[in-house]
């Protein structure tokens, strides 16, 4: 009897095997289509421009140029000359977000009254465009990087806010109620209950946070700085010199692109299950 239950699975899982290995072909498969879709695009676009006149000057934004001009920066070295600056001015402005939108969302989270206060201002301040602090910013801080955190700070803070109350709303009162009935304190039960629970809500509004403040960071860097991707697009318009101009776009995007990949991943594997 159970060497026919132990065949008859076996079975299924060989009936299974080819599905599973389409499955699989087709996650690799898809992600290619859609890349290739996208330099399609872009190559019928770079015929535009060589082939109309008027649009002649832009040729450099076709993708054998740009791609070219691409090849270049990574060869000389040249990709990474901007590329740390602003990644530490992205890294400022969100954990100046993060320390400042995680406990905030803690508390929102966990306690009704203060989420009926602080909604309506919090909502009202969240669809401010955060360029729109630029004024305030450079009036506010005596350096041009000090006022470029900031308005990466002021565009991350709602992301990691949000999704951390969201979060904390959505943690099992069981576990809390069991947490107190062991003796821990409303300390102890955010450390080892609440927490645990909303790392990954809090992973992901970084996640989004970072997309947001990637936006934010070029024209942020606008701004007087003389570093950073968004000055030398800046640079690059100023000179005419499209194929860097395009090359540098292509930096940030793939730059932007492995980050988000990198804490998508990070927000997957922080999925808490508790003990039982």
């Amino acid at each position: 009897m159970t060497g026919n239950v132990i065949d008859a699975a076996l079975a299924v899982e060989e009936s299974l095997a080819p599905e599973r290995g389409l499955g699989t072909a087709l996650d690799w498969l898809a992600p290619l289509a859609g890349l290739a879709a996208l330099l399609g695009l872009w190559y019928a676009a770079g015929l535009v421009l060589e082939s109309v006149p008027a649009y002649s000057a832009f040729a450099g934004f076709a993708p054998g140029p740009a791609l070219a001009a691409f090849r270049d920066l990574i060869a000389t070295g040249e990709a990474w000359r901007p590329t740390v600056p602003s990644l530490a001015r992205i890294g400022q402005g969100l954990g100046c977000a993060f320390l400042l939108g995680a406990p905030l969302g803690l508390l929102i989270g966990s306690s009704p009254l203060l989420e009926r206060t602080l909604q309506p201002p919090f909502q009202l301040l969240r669809m401010i465009s955060p360029l729109a602090w630029m004024p305030v910013a450079v009036l506010a801080f005596p350096t041009w990087d000090g006022a470029i955190v900031f308005l990466i700070a002021a565009a991350a803070i709602w992301p990691i806010l949000f999704a951390t109350a969201a979060g904390v709303k959505r943690v099992d009162p069981v576990w809390l109620t069991l947490a107190r009935n062991l003796g821990a304190s409303r300390l102890g039960a955010l450390r080892a209950v609440v927490i645990p629970a909303v790392a990954q809500d809090i992973l992901t509004g970084l996640r989004l946070a970072l997309g947001v403040a990637w936006i934010v960071l070029v024209p942020a860097e606008y701004l007087g700085v003389t570093s950073g991707l968004g000055y030398a697009i800046n640079d690059a318009r100023d000179t005419l010199s499209y194929d860097r101009l395009a090359a540098l776009v292509l930096l940030i995007g793939l730059i932007g692109y492995a980050l988000d990949v990198a804490l998508g991943r990070l927000a997957a594997r922080a999925r808490w299950i508790p003990a039982t």
